[in-house]
């Protein structure tokens, strides 16, 4: 089956390449059913009269195109779809243990037809704006975690907002986007309010947010909030140097190796987590449950993240929806 060259919609005011609007058309037809498997595609002569562009940048089109596994050529034929495949982007921070779980979920309940490709942006706003601007209109969706800078909104713009889901952070989005987040204020609040009977055996609490985290602020103002809402001695430890186990103290904290560092420490001072000292961790990981008697958690529901993005995926409604974060009672306080 021929390809109708209406599929092809330039516009020649727009500040978009034209060889990109002619990439972006392509693989959306594709990712939309609109041409299937084998289908011929226009001619490069026959798209630059219909759409008065020149050889060089239909030409550049179709060679993105055939890089990316979506059209193949074969010589003296032309060019023609090469699969039905739908080709998904997700945009990560890092590979943590937790974001494993995360990548999982999503991966598992993706159908047959559509492959994913992962990319880290490390935090880094160059970074972040290459993988962006070089992977624009090559996807059917795209799924990004966001970070604290102030580029990344206009970095996330380029991309056709009914295909973009922003995922684990609100930041840097409105009304209208698609997302799933989790909550780091009021719903670390009413899961750390939980653990308020616990946290009574301890003389004091001390937050640990060491320099290095890009954990959000927010959490900090809650933790302070809970605290003077409920009387508790505490402070907050940004400086991992300054940290030392104390007798007495529960410890809560956003990073994992602040975890084996109180662990370190507390097996050389011969002390007891959960009866000594305690310790509360920000998000779940799978060994968790098994480190030491179990270390208590407050966490986001990272496989419902997942299964939540993938469904964004197969379906073509809007999505806003907030993932619960629960607290979860092991040994260590």
């Amino acid at each position: 089956m021929d390809v109708n060259e209406t599929i092809l919609r330039i516009n020649h005011a727009s500040d978009i390449p034209k060889y990109q609007q002619i990439v972006t058309a392509i693989v959306d037809a594709v990712a939309e059913s609109s041409i299937k498997k084998g289908s011929v595609l226009p001619s490069v002569n026959a798209i630059c009269k219909t759409h008065k562009l020149s050889r060089d940048t239909v030409f550049k089109a179709y060679s993105i195109l055939k890089d990316n596994g979506v059209v193949d050529a074969v010589p003296n034929k032309g060019y023609f779809v090469a699969h039905d495949t739908k080709k998904v982007l997700l945009v990560l921070d890092t590979f943590k243990a937790y974001k494993e779980v995360l990548y999982h979920s999503f991966i598992n309940n993706l159908p047959d037809n559509i492959i994913a490709d992962v990319q880290f942006h490390h935090y880094n706003i160059d970074n972040f704006k290459t993988i962006i601007n070089n992977s624009v209109g090559k996807y059917y969706k795209y799924i990004v975690m966001n970070f604290d800078h102030k580029d990344v909104t206009d970095a996330v713009s380029k991309i056709n907002s009914d295909k973009l889901l922003q995922i684990d952070w609100n930041i840097h989005t409105d009304s209208d986007s698609n997302y799933v987040f989790q909550d780091f204020g009021t719903s670390f609040y009413k899961s750390i309010k939980q653990a308020e009977v616990a946290l009574r055996k301890y003389k004091r609490i001390d937050f640990l947010y060491p320099s290095f985290t890009y954990h959000p602020t927010e959490t900090l103002v809650y933790f302070e909030k809970f605290c003077k809402d409920f009387n508790f001695d505490y402070q907050i430890i940004t400086d991992p140097n300054d940290f030392q186990v104390e007798k007495g103290v529960a410890y809560v904290s956003v990073s994992d190796r602040m975890l084996g560092r109180f662990l370190e420490q507390s097996k050389d001072h011969d002390f007891e987590p959960g009866t000594d000292v305690g310790f509360l961790s920000y998000n779940e990981t799978p060994m968790k449950k098994f480190i030491y008697k179990g270390i208590s958690v407050i966490s986001t529901d990272f496989k419902e993240l997942g299964t939540k993005a993938a469904e964004f995926i197969t379906s073509d409604n809007p999505m806003q929806y907030y993932v619960p974060t629960t607290l979860t009672l092991r040994e260590s306080l």
